[in-house]
């Protein structure tokens, strides 16, 4: 039997608003344990909280950028549950008027083409605090530092309909969040996580099935491993004839699956009343239009203006706008070089490849950005030779070496001196009489040995076209 799967996103971003959401404490990750907290967010008696601004303009700003609709008249609601990193007891939140609403991100479907992928509503809460698992000492130990820290929770409708289809979304929403500037989305930090909502139909119906959640997972590797276990988890249920528990799971990615951990809560569960100890909201037309026209460009409108004035490939310029860190190196870059097309291929070549191989994210890249355009205008004037720059370039990404400095330094100027440049030819062909036989004898493979050991002689300081050159004037 045929099943489809149907897939909703809960997505939770921390804002990287410089204090927390209702107090002025720092957001800054990491610090010793319960250093970044006070009175107001671990939940004293008689405290009052005060609204962090920036929060309201972010997530204006978050509606703006994914199609939604601005709500002028908001607040802030109260939803009541007990668990030990929330001290008060409960979460302020935003359940009845959220701050967007109605929005949409575009996606590639699975089955070709694009897709809207609906955004039921944005609203802003507090983030609970950390709970820490020490096995050695066999207890659970309190962290209340990201207690109060700003979150957006944004959520979609369940357009989803394969593990592809969601890694997709949420690159495209981790990008427009960095773009915009309200996230720097550092899922191995927390800042970018997603609770998955997922059930599975007979192919064709239109009722869903029973739904699961699966919470809190921090990266797209296993977010996708998760998507496709609960799916294999479910059908296999519904095929030997079991029912879908409606229910909160927990996904093991080192184990590569999931367990439950509570049955699933409604609404009504949280005895929601509206928050008393904060005001409404009222957001003016001239503050959201002030908001819009301060929107940088977007990601997909600059991959089109890429591809049109620039002629850049589809693939290459995808690749490039989904990541801001990406497109700021590739915009300096082209800058310097004055060449875009040469900048995108050595981003697509030599520091994606490097990117792979040290398993680094294009936010955690050290290097100067200026570095990159320096390489390819030294090339481009035949200052050094490809495989020079590929080095150069390594140890600019490795060590963050000033480029022009470190080919004085290190001798690695492409050689100028004809004279000297014959007097090396000329001894590697005295020394590989044979090769020399061979190509006078007609097979023209033999030269390609005897350029390769010119070039490895001169160290690939001369130029591969100038080397064949001074081998044909001496061979022929």
């Amino acid at each position: 039997m045929d099943y489809e799967v149907v897939i909703g996103l809960e997505v939770h971003t921390e804002l990287s608003t410089k204090t927390k959401i209702f107090c002025g404490c720092t957001t800054e990750f990491g610090g010793e344990p319960n250093t970044h907290v006070c009175e107001i967010c671990s939940g004293m008696p008689g405290t009052l909280p005060v609204v962090n601004k920036s929060v309201i303009e972010y997530a204006i700003r978050t509606g703006l950028a994914t199609n939604c609709k601005i709500t002028q008249y908001n607040k802030f609601d109260r939803k009541n549950y007990f668990y030990p990193d929330l001290p008060k007891a409960y979460q302020v939140s935003q359940l009845y008027l959220p701050i967007c609403q109605n929005g949409f991100v575009e996606i590639n479907a699975s089955e070709g083409g694009k897709k809207k992928v609906r955004i039921h509503e944005i609203h802003m809460e507090e983030d609970a605090g950390k709970l820490v698992h020490d096995d050695f000492e066999d207890c659970t130990l309190v962290d209340y530092n990201r207690c109060g820290v700003p979150l957006l929770e944004i959520v979609s409708e369940p357009d989803m309909s394969s593990a592809d289809e969601v890694i997709d979304y949420l690159e495209k929403l981790k990008a427009i969040l960095q773009y915009i500037g309200v996230s720097d989305c550092k899922m191995q930090e927390g800042s970018l996580r997603a609770d998955v909502n997922l059930s599975v139909r007979k192919k064709g119906a239109n009722e869903y099935g029973t739904r699961t959640e699966m919470k809190n997972i921090n990266s797209f590797k296993a977010i996708k491993r998760a998507i496709e276990g609960e799916t294999e988890r479910q059908i296999d249920l519904l095929e030997s004839g079991e029912k879908v528990v409606q229910e909160t799971r927990r996904w093991d990615d080192s184990k590569g699956e999931s367990y439950a951990m509570r049955s699933k809560e409604d609404a009504q569960d949280y005895k929601y009343f509206p928050e008393p100890d904060i005001p409404p909201i009222e957001i003016s037309d001239e503050k959201i239009e002030q908001i819009k026209n301060a929107l940088p460009e977007l990601p997909e409108k600059k991959k089109q203006r890429y591809m049109e004035e620039m002629n850049l490939p589809e693939y290459d310029t995808g690749i490039i706008t989904n990541s801001i860190h990406l497109v700021r190196l590739f915009e300096r870059t082209a800058e310097i070089c004055g060449n875009p097309k040469d900048a995108a291929n050595w981003i697509m070549g030599e520091l994606m490849k490097m990117l792979n191989d040290t398993q680094t994210l294009p936010e955690d890249m050290k290097f100067n950005q200026d570095s990159l355009g320096k390489i390819i205008v030294m090339l481009n004037e035949n200052k050094i030779s490809r495989n020079t720059a590929k080095k150069v370039f390594e140890k600019v990404f490795s060590e963050d070496v000033e480029p022009e400095k470190y080919v004085k330094e290190n001798n690695l100027e492409v050689m100028t001196d004809t004279g000297a440049i014959k007097g090396i030819i000329e001894k590697v062909v005295a020394d590989n009489p044979k090769s020399v036989e061979e190509y006078k004898s007609g097979k023209e493979k033999a030269i390609q040995f005897l350029i390769g050991q010119s070039m490895r002689a001169l160290k690939g300081q001369a130029p591969a076209q100038e080397v064949t050159k001074i081998l044909h004037e001496i061979l022929d």
